[in-house]
């Protein structure tokens, strides 16, 4: 028995050797399997990343949740390191060979190689950018993160709360080495993006803090706890006492920062005034659309299209028994003053607006059978964005849901302006944004089985908002949009995405002035001014990525169609979504390399 033991322990031993041998070797080495080393790169990125753990909660059921105490590093030196790694992981993909490896482990080689190619081609333009702007940034993504994201079940996730709220002058402070880095290589924003930043996080500051939205998310996370309240008493005073002496402090450093700036920024102008600033929007087209369309291809197909839709939306007018005659301006103009499209200005009208839009998806998932075989588990939420920074936001987005299952997707709705949201553009903005749209997209894409992780997260912007575009236009084929209003709606938001291709190309190609992209888009859309200004001002800081929508739209519905013709009455409109859905987010060129083997096979 005791000889029996022994054997018994060396053997358990050895394994150990042996298991710790194979997980030294797969992280410090080249791994034997593809398989490992995505696993190893996947995991490698997202320990950098505390937040991105937070948000997507895979550790937490294991019993590893340090990172909930933690803020991602926005150091240079992070940025040095997260590039290195890069080149690593680039380097040792190479080196795997294509005939070596089965059919999903070659094309998840392809797909993290067309990451990392423009990862490793981009690296020289690595500070030109904005990183406090109005649409993004640490002063505003912060508090939505901790308002958001950021859980509290039991004490300890109170007490991880204050830690993180004590991290924010760190966090600051690195992302103002940063501005300071871009300022000394002539790398400075467009003079609107100053004034902005400076008034929100002027407001964001002049908050009394027990009502700031760091305090009173808080405080709500901690009312649907069975914490104490004595408990919930003493965490509150904590939270009041580290805004008070590291948060508004923090904030006040970086508006001090952009008020010395303001005088040395007059113009607002696009990227080509930065240094080397047309090769830079070059490469930011190609990260974007996943194609080698030059600004120009884009900016000319672009006036085809708005061309194309406006001649839509006027016969439906006409239709109508409307006069067309002023043209396409006056007509959408004629239209959107209509007042039976708008809701009260009031409380009570925005939260009518919510309900409204849950009913939508409601219905919309009680009809997807007829064109989906597969549903995602996920649920999904309808919010309101956060009153302090409504003002400076899109009309709507859309926050992914945790993995594990303690977190719905959100479809955040901006209600600032109530002509903005004309009851004839929410079917489409709800489609788009939820279901079939992002979180149907998003949540499949993370429930996927047998792939690697990094395919369960990796966002290739054309694929994603161009599926969200094209997902607007399979809601109408499904017969959600029987009204014809409605279907104007979703006509102007595929314009919309055109008039796109125009002015952001126009800004940051051929030079046009904000102003100039302004009047474009309000003659070209219908919009209203508040929405025609957020978004011009999200095109000058965020360059080429409103491009990717309708080139990502158009790809799809250019497979679609070569499906359909080529199968004839093999066709089934829920195959072709099975194969651009249960693979996640692609490449157009590896997208259309599934299609045409989609094809083949059912042929």
């Amino acid at each position: 028995m005791r000889k029996t033991l022994k054997y018994l322990g060396l053997l358990i031993l050895l394994a150990i050797l042996l298991l710790t041998t194979f997980i030294v070797h797969v992280w410090y080495f080249k791994p034997f399997s593809i398989n490992h080393f995505f696993t190893r790169t996947a995991l490698q990125f997202a320990i950098e990343s505390p937040e991105m753990l937070s948000s997507i909660r895979v550790f937490e059921k294991f019993g590893i949740d340090g990172h909930n105490a933690q803020l991602d590093d926005a150091s240079m030196a992070s940025g040095d390191r997260t590039f290195k790694k890069m080149h690593e992981a680039h380097e040792t993909l190479l080196s795997y060979a294509d005939e070596d490896l089965d059919e999903t482990e070659k094309m998840s080689k392809d797909i993290l190689l067309s990451l990392l190619d423009i990862a490793v081609e981009g690296e020289k333009f690595r500070f030109h950018n904005y990183p406090v702007n109005r649409l993004f940034g640490v002063q505003n993504g912060f508090p939505s993160f901790m308002e958001s994201t950021h859980q509290i079940h039991d004490y300890g996730d109170a007490e991880d709360y204050i830690t993180r709220l004590s991290l924010i002058d760190t966090k600051f402070n690195q992302v103002l080495d940063g501005l300071k880095h871009r300022e000394k290589l002539g790398i400075l924003p467009p003079q609107f993006v100053i004034t902005k930043v400076i008034a929100e996080m002027q407001g964001f500051i002049d908050t009394p803090i027990e009502e700031n939205i760091l305090i009173d998310a808080l405080i709500k996370k901690m009312e649907k706890t069975d914490l104490s309240r004595s408990k919930q008493e003493k965490i509150a005073k904590l939270a009041v006492s580290e805004v008070e002496k590291t948060v508004y402090p923090a904030y006040q450093k970086l508006i001090d920062y952009f008020v010395a700036l303001d005088d040395k920024v007059e113009n607002n102008y696009g990227v080509w005034n930065l240094p080397n600033g047309e090769e830079f929007y070059k490469v930011a087209l190609k990260f974007f659309t996943t194609t080698d369309y030059t600004p120009d291809y884009i900016h000319n197909f672009g006036l085809r299209e708005v061309d194309r839709i406006q001649h839509q939306i006027l016969t439906i007018l006409e239709s109508q028994g409307r006069d067309i005659a002023g043209g396409f301006e006056e007509s959408i103009g004629n239209m959107a003053v209509d007042q039976r499209f708008y809701y009260s200005d009031s409380d009570e009208g925005r939260e009518q607006i919510l309900d409204d839009y849950k009913n939508i998806i409601t219905q919309v998932s009680e009809k997807l059978s007829s064109h989906f075989y597969d549903i995602p588990e996920a649920e999904v939420d309808v919010q309101r964005i956060p009153l302090f920074k409504e003002k400076t936001s899109p009309g709507a987005y859309y926050n992914r849901p945790a993995m594990d299952g303690s977190r719905p997707g959100v479809f955040y709705a901006n209600l600032y302006d109530i002509k903005a949201t004309p009851k004839y553009s929410m079917k489409t903005l709800a489609y788009h944004e939820a279901i079939p749209g992002h979180h149907f997209q998003l949540s499949i894409q993370q429930e996927l089985k047998g792939l690697p992780f990094f395919r369960k997260m990796v966002p290739f912007i054309a694929y994603s908002e161009g599926w969200a575009l094209y997902a607007e236009r399979v809601a109408f084929e499904m017969g959600m949009l029987a009204d014809p209003y409605d279907n104007i709606g979703r006509l102007q938001a595929e314009l919309f995405r055109g008039v796109r291709l125009v002015v952001d190309t126009g800004i940051h190609s051929q030079r046009w002035s904000r102003e100039k992209a302004i009047d474009y888009m309000i003659k070209n859309t219908g919009m209203t001014e508040s929405d025609v200004v957020a978004e011009i001002e999200r095109y000058f800081v965020m360059p080429a990525q409103a491009t990717a929508y309708k080139v990502g739209m158009t790809k799809i519905l250019e497979l679609r169609d070569r499906a359909e013709k080529s199968l004839g009455d093999k066709y089934d409109v829920r195959d072709f979504h099975r194969v651009v859905l249960n693979n996640g987010s692609v490449p157009l060129n590896i997208l259309e390399r599934l299609v045409n083997k989609y094809i083949e096979d059912s042929q």
